[in-house]
């Protein structure tokens, strides 16, 4: 078992508050991240599949960003509760890393059940079980999922924060490349049935599942039984220590809300527009590209030319998370020279001009070149906002203030949830392409909006 630090790094460590991190070797801190590799290969099966299981189930088109919902209210929910919790948690595993093991075993079991949800039908419709599995996927991947922002800004100083984000969104992009190719790889490699009567999930996706539950479990203990973390006293300086409240709870967290640094409420509109638009990607992409490129016929989601659209939809899915993955490795270098406010700036303009130009495609393989923009605009998102950020905030609140950031990302979610349905039934006419379309504008709303960003470190 590798530790996070060199032997002369390690003769640092006193019971003393470290002031300044040791900087760690580069294997400690892709070590960190593993097990986000795992996580985002279910949540890229989730993503990518979702709408379409559900469907299966008998969802309508434009029911699916309700049930998509699940996602944003649970982590609205779990994820300052969780950073709150292992702010103030400490055991033989360390603070983080307890409640990324336990949120990792539920979503596993999630994902076995969520696209079997039609066997339960004796008990309830398979359209609620399967809506229930979601919200349990969601809750649970988003307890293992917020504290990994958190360990990477305890262990590592702040001269490695672009470092450490950036192998965080490498490790993403690759376990997301995993998850939405598997169903098409399971299909055309293995010959695998990727139809299936009504009320079935085909095998293709059922096996994807099955084996992204298997790498979730192993990339996760990779990370715990890897990494080390700094028990608290030696990361809060004494500072920290004399302006902790000492109210506890849901009066710390509404205390810690209220006070939220600056930074942290400009960021905020920020990544309003970045999720709202992501949001309406991974919901509507699979029933748009269905009817606009392969011109299904609205509600059809039992025909081979269904079925193809989405095992393409999977790949990809998963060219613009290998992008990212790619893309992330570039960005510290891009941000030493534009600035970190420049570099997101720009890579969200991208994206949201590759959003748009999906308007003017009609052949399945161009899709490719737009993808190559969203992967630029995901590797960017997953990684700026949280380098930007976690500079100004404190040690001892990290956990917190990585959980409430978090409401940045699911109050747009949940606003598209509201509204998105609405806005492609009535002003759309049905018509999903243009909830694509609309998403690449947000893009460039966003790049706007990291422009007026002040205060970045």
């Amino acid at each position: 078992m590798e530790t996070i630090l060199d032997t002369k790094e390690e003769s640092h460590h006193s019971s003393e508050t470290i002031r300044e991190k040791p900087r760690l070797r580069s294997s400690a801190i892709w070590n960190m991240s593993v097990g986000f590799f795992g996580i985002q290969t279910g949540f890229a099966l989730q993503n990518g599949n979702a709408s379409r299981i559900l469907q299966t189930f008998g969802a309508d088109v434009e029911h699916l960003s309700l049930f998509w919902l699940a996602a944003p209210l649970t982590g609205m929910i779990v994820q300052p509760i969780i950073g709150h919790m292992s702010d103030n948690t400490w055991t033989r595993l360390g603070r983080r890393r307890p409640f990324i093991l336990f949120g990792a075993l539920i979503t596993m079991l999630a994902l076995v059940f969520f696209p079997n949800s039609g066997t339960l039908a004796s008990l309830l419709p398979p359209l609620v079980i399967g809506a229930g599995m979601l919200m349990l996927m969601d809750t649970s991947i988003n307890i293992a999922m917020e504290p990994f922002r958190a360990l990477v800004a305890d262990n590592l100083p702040t001269s490695q924060y672009s470092k450490g984000f950036a192998a965080q969104t490498c490790l993403i992009g690759a376990g997301a490349l995993i998850g939405s190719w598997m169903p098409c790889i399971f299909a055309e490699w293995f010959h695998i049935s990727k139809t299936a009567p009504d009320g079935v999930v085909p095998a293709n996706v059922l096996y994807s599942f099955y084996v992204g539950a298997l790498i979730l479990l192993v990339a996760i203990l990779w990370t715990v039984f890897t990494t080390k973390e700094y028990p608290p006293e030696k990361i809060i300086t004494q500072k920290e220590v004399e302006d902790t409240h000492t109210s506890k709870g849901l009066k710390s967290i509404l205390e810690d809300l209220k006070n939220m640094p600056r930074t942290m409420r400009e960021l905020g509109w920020v990544q309003f527009f970045s999720w709202f638009a992501l949001f309406s990607m991974w919901v509507f992409s699979t029933p748009a590209i269905a009817e606009h490129v392969y011109k299904v016929p609205a509600g059809d989601t039992k025909s081979v030319a269904y079925a193809d659209a989405g095992n393409w939809v999977g790949i990809l899915f998963g060219i613009y998370n290998v992008v990212s993955a790619f893309y992330a490795l570039l960005l510290p270098k891009l941000s030493n020279m534009w600035g970190k406010k420049g570099a997101h700036a720009f890579s969200l303009v991208v994206g949201g001009i590759s959003l748009i130009s999906i308007y003017f495609i009609s052949n399945p393989n161009m899709l490719i070149v737009p993808m190559i923009g969203i992967g630029i605009a995901w590797g960017s998102i997953l990684s700026m906002p949280y380098s930007m950020l976690s500079a100004s905030l404190p040690a001892k609140k990290m956990g917190i203030y990585m959980g409430i950031f978090n409401f940045f990302i699911t109050l747009p979610q949940i606003c598209n949830g509201l509204f998105g349905g609405l806005i492609v039934k009535h002003l759309f006419h049905d018509k999903s392409i243009w909830a694509i379309v609309m998403a690449g504008a947000f893009f460039i709303l966003g790049a706007l909006a990291t422009l007026r960003v002040k205060n970045v470190k």
